[in-house]
Formats: C-alpha cells, sequence, structure tokens
C-alpha cells in the first residue's frame, strides 16, 4: 500500500478519512477473485464476526462458516454450553441450512416465537419418524388463536427436495412451484435440511469454511483473567479450530504470559489470536510471545465508550496499517477489529494490510444474532445489542460475586448497555450482510487490479479526503 500524497502516511486517519484510487485492471470478472485470507487454513472469506453475547451463538456460527466466514463464540459461556454448540456446528450440512423443527401438536405462539431464529422464517413440522408432514409460516398463523395446534394451521401440501439433487435442480423446482423455501430429504424421506432458491445460489458463490476433519469451524474466545491453561486445554479437546486471547488492554503482562502458555498448549502451528491492541510496540510483543493474529482496534466499535471515557484509543485505518506493517515484517498478521459500517471499510481495511476484517454490531440486527426478535410502537422489527464493556455485559460476567463486588465493577464501564437494532431492508439475514460485504470486495479489486486480497494491499493507492470527500460518495436523492 502507498499513499496518494506521500506526507499523510503521518496523519492519524479512520475508514471516514480515506478513500482507494482506481488503477489499470486486467481482472476481468469479480468472480475470478480470490476472497480468501491468510492466517487460517480454511478460511474463504475475510470475515469475521465479534465475540459479542447480543451477536454470536450457535446459529450465527453455522451460518458464517456456511459461507466461508468465522464467529468467534464469547468468553463467558459455559464450557458445557460451548461443548454443545461447537458440536451442533460441527455436525451441521455444509450446503443445507438448519431448519426450525417442530412436531404437529406444538402450538401456534411456540412456531411464532421460532419463526424468526432462521432467515427463511418458516417451520418444518415433522411426524415421529422425522418426515416432513407441514409448513408453517407466519401467513399460515394469521387468524388463528394461539393455542390452537400446528396440525391445524400449517400447510399440509409440503413439496421436498430429494437430497440427490442438484443445486440446479433445487433452484429449478423452488421457482416452479413458487416455494420461499422446502425442506430436503433422503431415500427414505427423513428431514435432513431446507433450502431457498439464495440459499441455492449462494452455494455456487461460497465455498464453506472447513478444518482438517471437513468439519464447519469454530472459533472461541478466552480471557485472560480466568484459569487460560485449564479452558484453552479444554476448547482443543472439545474441537474448536481458532483461540482468541480477549482483553480490552492487551498490551500488559498478564497477556503475554497468557500467550506463552497458549501457546504451549496449541503447539508452534495452530492460529492464535490475541489482542486487543493499538502500538506498534504491543504487536512486537504479542508476536515474540507467540501471537500469530493480532487484533488491532481499542475503542472503534459502535457500543464502545471506551474513547470517549479514557481518551485512549487510536483512529482504526492508521492502527491497522501501522500494525499490520509490523506483522508482516514477523511474519504474522492482523484482524481489524471494529469501525466496520460500510463493505467499502471492509476493503480499507484490508488494503491497509489486515487479513480480516473483525466486527460485531452490523450482525445484531439479523434473524441468526441470538436476541430475541422484538417489535416496536411502529411495528418495526429489532433486536437488542449490548457493548461487551457496558453495565449490562459487566453484571452478566460478575453474577456469580456477591452483590458488593459486582456494584464495585459496574463503576467501570465502557459501554452501550441497550440499543435497538433494527432490521434492515436487504440486511435482514447474517448472509444479505456478507453479499452485500464480498460484492463490495470484490468490485474493489476489480478497481484496483487485483486478482487475490494480496493483491488488493498491494495495489492499493490511499488518498485522504474532506468530510465533504466522504459525504460526496453516499447515496442520495433530491427527488427530481
Amino acid at each position: 500500500m502507498q499513499f496518494l500524497h506521500a506526507e499523510d502516511e503521518h496523519k492519524e486517519l479512520t475508514y471516514e478519512d480515506v478513500f482507494l484510487m482506481p488503477r489499470y485492471t486486467e481482472v476481468t470478472s469479480r468472480m475470478d477473485v480470490d476472497l480468501r485470507p491468510s492466517g487460517v487454513e480454511g478460511l474463504q472469506i475475510p470475515i469475521v464476526v465479534a465475540n459479542m453475547t447480543a451477536v454470536a451463538g450457535r446459529r450465527m456460527a453455522e451460518t458464517v462458516a456456511r459461507r466461508g466466514g468465522l464467529v468467534v463464540l464469547p468468553q463467558d459461556m459455559p464450557l458445557e454450553r460451548m461443548e454443545q454448540i461447537v458440536a451442533h456446528v460441527q455436525s451441521c450440512h455444509q450446503v443445507y441450512e438448519t431448519p426450525v423443527v417442530l412436531k404437529k401438536d406444538e402450538t401456534v405462539q411456540t412456531a411464532l416465537n421460532l419463526i424468526y431464529k432462521r432467515a427463511h422464517r418458516g417451520v418444518i413440522v415433522v411426524d415421529d419418524a422425522n418426515h416432513p408432514v407441514g409448513i408453517f409460516t407466519e401467513a399460515d398463523g394469521e387468524s388463528r388463536d394461539r393455542f390452537h395446534s400446528l396440525e391445524d394451521a400449517m400447510t399440509k401440501d409440503v413439496v421436498t427436495i430429494p437430497e440427490h439433487f442438484t443445486p440446479r435442480e433445487i433452484f429449478e423446482l423452488l421457482h416452479t412451484r413458487r416455494l420461499s423455501f422446502a425442506p430436503v430429504v433422503n431415500r427414505d424421506g427423513v428431514l435432513v435440511g431446507a433450502m431457498t432458491k439464495k440459499g441455492v445460489l449462494r452455494s455456487f458463490i461460497y465455498k464453506p469454511a472447513v478444518n482438517s476433519h471437513g468439519k464447519l469451524m469454530t472459533a472461541v474466545a478466552v480471557g485472560i483473567n480466568r484459569d487460560v491453561e485449564a479452558r484453552v486445554r479444554r476448547l482443543m479437546e472439545i474441537g474448536v479450530d481458532v483461540i482468541v486471547l480477549d482483553t480490552a488492554h492487551g498490551h500488559q503482562k498478564r497477556m503475554l504470559e497468557s500467550i506463552k502458555l497458549a501457546r504451549q498448549i496449541l503447539g508452534p502451528y495452530r492460529p492464535l489470536v490475541a489482542g486487543n491492541i493499538a502500538s506498534e510496540q504491543a504487536a512486537s510483543d504479542f508476536i515474540d510471545a507467540g501471537a500469530s493474529i493480532l487484533k488491532v482496534g481499542i475503542g472503534p466499535g459502535a457500543m464502545c465508550t471506551t474513547r470517549m471515557m479514557t481518551g485512549v484509543g487510536r483512529p482504526q485505518f492508521t492502527n491497522v496499517y501501522q500494525l499490520s506493517k509490523v506483522a508482516r515484517n514477523k511474519g504474522a498478521y492482523v484482524w481489524a477489529d471494529g469501525g466496520i459500517k460500510h463493505p467499502r471499510d471492509v476493503s480499507l481495511a484490508i488494503a491497509a494490510g489486515a487479513s480480516c476484517a473483525f466486527f460485531g454490531s452490523w450482525w445484531a440486527g439479523t434473524y441468526e444474532s441470538p436476541a430475541d426478535m422484538q417489535v416496536d410502537e411502529q411495528g418495526r422489527q429489532y433486536k437488542e445489542n449490548y457493548g461487551m464493556a457496558s453495565h449490562r455485559a459487566v453484571v452478566n460476567r460478575n453474577e456469580k460475586l456477591d452483590a458488593y463486588e459486582v456494584a464495585k465493577r459496574e463503576f467501570f464501564e465502557e459501554g452501550i448497555s441497550q440499543s435497538r437494532m433494527y432490521l434492515k431492508d436487504r440486511e435482514k439475514s447474517a448472509e444479505d450482510i456478507l453479499d452485500r460485504i464480498t460484492a463490495g470486495l470484490r468490485s474493489t479489486c476489480t478497481y484496483m487490479g487485483a486478482m487475490n486480497l494480496e493483491d488488493l494491499h498491494k495495489n492499493a493507492i490511499v488518498g485522504v479526503q474532506t468530510n465533504a470527500g466522504y459525504r460526496e460518495g453516499q447515496a442520495y436523492s433530491n427527488g427530481w
């Protein structure tokens, strides 16, 4: 990467401050661009979902991994629950979506409570042998008392997709029958998954992120204030692929000790992510201690108030750019953590030298996030989001402590405890967001003459713009 004007290299810049200059290209198709990042074998796209409790759960983990990315599960989760989630994700089909499944004697209310847990917004009703016997959608629940059984409300004319069908045959069947989704069954008629028309197309565009055993990949965050050794060893036994050592201020003695300890357990070749940091010295110290990936960013997150509370942090584009130079010189990699608001920001993070973009709040307002769907006074759907250093997170994290200790810790919150994340058109599913980001990133590469992400970084010419320049690039309508 180089700056359009050399003197700009010494400025502290964030994503809104900069733009990319187009270059001569011989890339003829966006689909020829290779989006695989460096640093973690198996990832197909440079997208990592942050370990926020309101964002990262089992549905998000399987959905994003199926499309080539990675979700980091939160460190506050009990190990027993973590084991269940990892086992679930690893058992998921790499192409077929996981359906919401109920029996016919369940109520309409139960189905409506679960229907927004999946982007296809449907429930497959099965018999005791797990054969599909009905489909329930929101429309089926209209004018029905909530205590009615699904048998009374469901559509009983079920069109199923044979497991041996090709993607084109699946698409043609759904298109011809005008179906939004349908169950997939094996030769015995047993349910094995569900497919949508978009899902079929995505199976062409994306490859799943799988480990050496052919299972969808998982990652878990580990806090450094717990028994790091015992937790990392247990996570390895469970089969977690990527360990992320995580704390707000990473450049400290306890973190460096934790990195060394984790590296001894993982051996020399497994990826080890650690953060968060914002200085070149921290990057160097982390790598020397054994970290292979640096989580870079202090304060740019949407739910984070660290900079306003403390004045500590660094503009994210420069942060990523400077620490990536250190990492590259030492054979390590950077995940750009936070500040991602638009697809352009992912492209800029990669151009600055990051191997992956790491962010959370954008995913909170999707079907796949763990929170329950709610409706406001205007009938708009939303989910609640909160920061991992907020009052709410502090209380949840320390619920086993006595009230006095919890009250003391509440004084040091640095995050927003409650925010409504409304479901937006074309962004209601995590897959919708992935579509937007990867489409933008592929287009960026064609503008930069880049066949892959490393080419994007090498070819990038970055200019600095005014606020008016940034606003000029935003879509608008004046009514003409």
